[in-house]
């Protein structure tokens, strides 16, 4: 599901592009799966065509998709996409590591995070639809945005679908 959230900083391509990347990684558009056309995208999110092409080419240039011209745009296969990912990852992880030492968490705290993060709370495994899974909503293709600019309806990519509708505010 993509989730347009109108109350965030980033533009709309990085939102799109981003949520896409979750449904690739988590799963719910498997490899070679053939993408939404950019104009039916575009209409079922209520966003400007260029908006969407915009996003599918951050896609591509991260190797998450690659397009056939005439075709459309696909899924890349698992094992192109991700070595880029997993070096993302290290960089992200290194930096944050370094946080947390200059911050004064212990090795032994770092550990234990790591552990809970891996197993989940109680020794269940992350993924398994428990709230101790970080990703549960993710890898079942559901991103969430923040606030309640978020949008909501409903468009076929396989297990995933987008959305589009102002909630109302309180």
């Amino acid at each position: 599901m993509i989730v347009i959230d109108y109350r965030d900083k980033r533009p709309l391509y990085e939102q799109v592009a981003e949520k896409l990347s979750q449904l690739i990684i988590c799963g719910a558009l498997e490899s070679n799966a053939k993408l939404p056309s950019v104009r039916s995208l575009a209409l079922d999110l209520s966003i400007n065509p260029n908006t969407i092409q915009r996003a599918y080419m951050q896609l591509e240039q991260d190797g998450y998709i690659y397009t056939i011209v005439g075709r459309g745009n696909y899924v890349t296969d698992r094992t192109e996409w991700q070595k880029g990912y997993q070096v993302a990852a290290r960089q992200e992880l290194s930096e944050s590591l370094a946080k947390a030492k200059s911050s004064g968490l212990t090795l032994e705290d770092v550990l234990s995070m790591a552990r809970q993060c891996y197993v989940g709370e109680a020794g269940t495994p992350p993924g398994d639809g428990s709230a101790a899974s970080g990703n549960a909503g993710a890898e079942n293709g559901i991103a969430a945005a923040s606030g309640n600019a978020a949008t909501q309806g409903n468009m076929s990519m396989g297990n995933a679908s987008t959305t589009s509708k102002e909630e109302p505010t309180e």
